[in-house]
Parts: C-alpha cells; structure tokens; sequence
C-alpha cells in the first residue's frame, strides 16, 4: 500500500474509532445524532429501509435538525405497505428521502440470465439479486460521502452481536455509524411507542425484518427476527451484501456470507 494511502487509512480509522468511544458516552439517541452531524466526516447519509431502527433514527435526524441526508434503496421489489411508510415519513417530518433504484440495464440483464425468480435457485443467484437490485445502488448513493448511518443493532442476530457505535468501512472507504448498536428490541419499542413514530404496518403483521416482498415472510412464535429473510436458505449468516462485518481477523472474505 501507498504510504500517502496507507496514512490516510489510518487516520480515518484513528477518526472512527475516536467517535466510537464518544457515541458510548452518549445516553439518548436525539443527542447521539446531534453529536455525529456535529462531527462525523461528511457528507453524512444515512440509509434507511423504513424498518422500527430506521424510524426511530429518521425521527432523532428530525429531532435533532441534524444536516444527514437521508436515501432508501427501492429494490422494485418493495411492500407496498414500505412504499406508504416512506411517504408517511416525509410527511411527518417534513424531510426528503431520496429514493435510489437500481440501474435498469442491470436489471433486465439478471432477469434474462437467471429469470424472475431465479434469486431461489441459489445463494449465488440470490446474491447476485442483491448485488444488482441493492448493493451497486448503495455504492452509487454514497458516492462522495464521508459518513454513512444504519440501524445495525447487536441484538438483531448473532452475526451482529459485536457491531461498533462507529468503524472504518474499507469497501467503501468511509465511516460507518451505528447509533442504535447497543439498543435492545424492547428500548427501541418503547422509543418508537413514546414518540408515536411512524410505523410499516407489517410490523403488527409478524414482519419484524421487512426487505423484498418475494424474499420476506412473516416469523413464527419464537423464530429469530430475521429468520423471515430469504427462509428457503440456511439460517447461519444470512446478509444481502450490504453490510461488511469491521472486526473480522485478517485474511477472511471482506463481506459477511450472503440482508
């Protein structure tokens, strides 16, 4: 590596790190984001799938007046419930979600390769689907950016139980933030619930993790959260791509096995 490079890495990682250790001095989530508008890289995008994290996120942005630009990801493939919930959102809070699709060239390629459902053939197929309909559309959403928000929670699945407040992400050479990573399901409910934040109606539907219509059922009594996520493949390490785990050991593979 470059040593202009390679200083440049670290002190982006040396940056991260440093916000991580201020988002865990940080109680309340209207303040946590206040605290990484105020000092985040940016530009700072936050991208939301309209789940109960990224809702209670989109109402700490707005309640914090917080300069974040906020972007979906419409796969073509959206609930029309989720579809509603976007426009429900700006409403409520008088923000602009951009709404980022994938390249429609791509599309039709992937279709005439392995056909409308041709994501359940496999998990390379299935991947592939991502790649095109979610991951190639994020890269192209935080082209620029210096910061990027999610809702990853440790509590969502196994593989997400060490997610940091704040990480260098090589892939795409920025900060990733996680400011719900040490939130439980029953905090964020009740933040949801007092702020009267607006919700996917799937959520009451047994849809606690909404993606894809094709791809997404609701979970039985006593199933993971995410064990509704593409159900046809195995339970162990499920992602759509999107996501790169920031503490893996040197020499693994970069992105988690296949949101």
């Amino acid at each position: 590596m470059p040593q202009q490079v390679q200083g440049l890495a670290e002190s982006s990682e040396g940056a991260a790190a440093a916000l991580d250790r201020r988002l865990a001095e940080i109680a309340g989530l209207k303040e946590r984001l206040a605290e990484i508008g105020r000092i985040a890289p940016g530009p700072i995008g936050f991208s939301t799938s309209l789940g109960l994290e990224d809702q209670a996120i989109l109402h700490g942005i707005a309640a914090a007046g917080a300069k974040i630009g906020v972007f979906t990801l419409d796969t073509g493939r959206l609930f029309p419930e989720t579809i509603e919930t976007i426009a429900r959102s700006e409403q409520r809070y008088g923000l602009s979600i951009r709404v980022v699709a994938p390249e429609a060239v791509d599309v039709e390629a992937l279709v005439a390769r392995d056909g409308v459902m041709g994501f359940r053939l496999s998990i390379e197929a299935r991947q592939a689907c991502c790649e095109v309909r979610k991951v190639r559309p994020l890269k192209r959403a935080l082209t620029g950016a210096g910061s990027w928000i999610t809702g990853l929670r440790r509590g969502q699945s196994a593989g997400r139980g060490s997610v940091p407040f704040a990480a260098w992400d090589a892939d795409y050479r920025l900060v990733k933030i996680n400011p719900l990573a040490d939130w439980t399901l029953d905090r964020l409910e009740a933040y949801v619930a007092a702020n009267d934040v607006p919700v996917n109606p799937l959520h009451a539907k047994g849809f606690p993790s909404i993606g894809c219509q094709p791809c997404t059922r609701a979970v039985r009594p006593g199933e993971d959260v995410r064990a509704g996520r593409w159900w046809w493949e195995n339970e162990d390490g499920k992602e759509c791509g999107l996501h790169a785990n920031p503490r893996r050991p040197p020499g693994q593979p970069v992105r988690e096995a296949a949101e």
